[in-house]
């Protein structure tokens, strides 16, 4: 596979720090952002790159040569006037699945799980998407639980509540996809092709946790660079094995007045978006798991509680804090409720305390459990995290497990984040 990289950015807001050369040459760690991509991809299996270039392209031309100081073989074509996104793609000739990247980004990814989930869909474009600290203001990707592609909601139409799914800037394309939309000038990708495909059903979100970065600001810059010499960047790729804080949500996350039925009534716990910022900034993947009898019981529809969900991300999402994943039981065993579910009216594995959620968050995150922690506000939660073999986190004020040294008790999430080494 061929990697193609748009390296023709003018890094504008990145003036302050490195002026006068073109923004994939922005120095991290003593290397170009580029160079940075190329050693990991090369590493993934990738050696033949086409670089796009513009914006003082002989920069990145002096510098690279033809790739052979890299081990890998490196073509450019070099745009005379910008052309987007996308416009130079339709110049290339390429008649196979490539790898298309922005040029500011750092990354670190099992390529071959997302090359195999594209190839399995027989997608015209696999999206890498994965939440952020700030959806606000990023492209958000709308899918369906086995990642179709059903909406792109641009950075200035953002509704009362969205998940945090940001497209990263990294897909796998189709020559089928450019034959479709061939087209001639200033292309956007987004905009001009993949919203106009998303209904042939054949575009794809390929979700993720792991470490993708634009270094476009000063302050990312910074970020980015502390988290590659610290190791975070390395250890937060799937092949590792990864630590997580799973999380109750009524009582926990959002204020407990009831059953939730309605986006509107998703209100944060004071700090619990310090805390959950904090989980994010050590490493930590942040997951929800909470039992939702509400679908049983007829209260609330699945798409309803989505919308709930959603509603409690960009609530997350406005103060820098992201949830990696959710998972919810919607069983319920009691019967006798005026517009109840009847075959969701039954004993599970997915309700706490048994640890179904949990065991399934670890075969798809290949988390550790014995470096995670399971929080919550009730005795189900304590019991669900002993069940699967995680540290239970109480939030109460309670004293009923103080003789219990394999508890920790706490009396909000942002009490026990303050703890948390990396």
């Amino acid at each position: 596979m061929k990697a193609v990289i748009l390296a023709g950015g003018l890094g504008t807001r990145l003036k302050s720090v490195n002026k006068d050369i073109p923004k994939p040459m922005t120095l991290i760690c003593n290397k170009p952002v580029l160079e940075h991509q190329i050693e990991f991809l090369k590493k993934s299996g990738i050696t033949d790159f086409i670089l796009i270039t513009g914006y003082l392209s002989d920069q990145i031309k002096d510098y690279f040569k033809d790739g052979k100081a890299l081990n890998v073989d490196i073509s450019y074509f070099e745009e005379s006037e910008p052309l987007g996104t996308a416009g130079a793609l339709f110049h290339l000739g390429l008649d196979e699945d490539f790898l298309l990247c922005n040029g500011d980004l750092i990354f670190d990814f099992c390529l071959s799980k997302m090359i195999n989930f594209h190839k399995d869909r027989h997608s015209l474009a696999t999206l890498l998407t994965h939440p952020n600290t700030h959806p606000y203001d990023s492209t958000l990707i709308v899918a369906s639980d086995d990642g179709r592609v059903t909406d792109l909601i641009q950075k200035n139409n953002k509704p009362f509540a969205y998940s945090n799914l940001c497209n990263a800037g990294i897909q796998i394309i189709s020559p089928r996809l450019l034959e479709l939309y061939k087209t001639s000038g200033k292309v956007d990708l987004d905009r001009d092709i993949i919203k106009p495909a998303i209904k042939t059903g054949k575009i794809y979100s390929y979700k993720t946790p792991e470490y993708v970065k634009d270094m476009g600001t000063p302050k990312r810059l910074i970020e980015a660079e502390f988290d590659i010499k610290s190791g975070f960047v390395e250890r937060k790729n799937s092949s590792n094995l990864q630590k997580a804080v799973f999380l109750d949500r009524d009582g926990t996350i959002n204020i407990h007045k009831g059953y939730i039925t309605a986006p509107s009534e998703m209100k944060l716990i004071h700090g619990v978006a310090e805390a959950i910022s904090i989980f994010n900034k050590k490493g930590y993947l942040v997951i929800v798991v909470t039992n939702q009898p509400v679908i049983a019981r007829g209260d609330c529809t699945i798409e309803t509680l989505t919308q709930i969900h959603n509603r409690m991300e960009t609530l997350l999402g406005e103060n820098g804090a992201y949830v990696d994943a959710i998972y919810y039981c919607p069983h319920h065993p009691e019967s006798g409720f005026k517009n109840e579910i009847k075959e969701l009216k039954i004993p599970c594995e997915c309700r706490k305390p048994s640890p179904g959620l949990l065991l399934k968050a670890k075969n798809d995150f290949n988390i550790d459990f014995s470096k995670s922690f399971m929080v919550g506000d009730s005795i189900r939660d304590v019991e669900a995290g002993k069940n699967a073999g995680c540290t239970p986190v109480y939030l109460s004020e309670s004293t009923e497990y103080k003789n219990d040294k394999s508890i920790k008790i706490y009396k909000s999430l942002l009490d026990f984040a303050k703890t948390l080494t990396d």
